[in-house]
């Protein structure tokens, strides 16, 4: 499992756009949560992380890998 820190979320609309765009993301086998709340993603699979974070940023949130 990969968790990523998101930033800017505000509603769901937010929450399934930062999903589906991580969804889209060679490698990535599901989006397990995207939490609204918690502002934060966990992906199950093999995906580049940093295309993660481009995935996100370029939906117009800020990622960063959970440390």
């Amino acid at each position: 499992m990969i968790k990523l820190y998101v930033e800017g979320m505000t509603c769901n609309h937010c929450t399934a756009a930062v999903s589906a765009a991580l969804a889209k993301v060679q490698g990535v086998d599901r989006v397990v949560e995207v939490s609204l709340e918690r502002g934060e993603a966990v992906i199950d699979g093999r995906p580049d992380i940093e295309a993660l974070v481009v995935a996100v940023r370029e939906e117009g949130y800020k990622a960063r890998p959970a440390e």
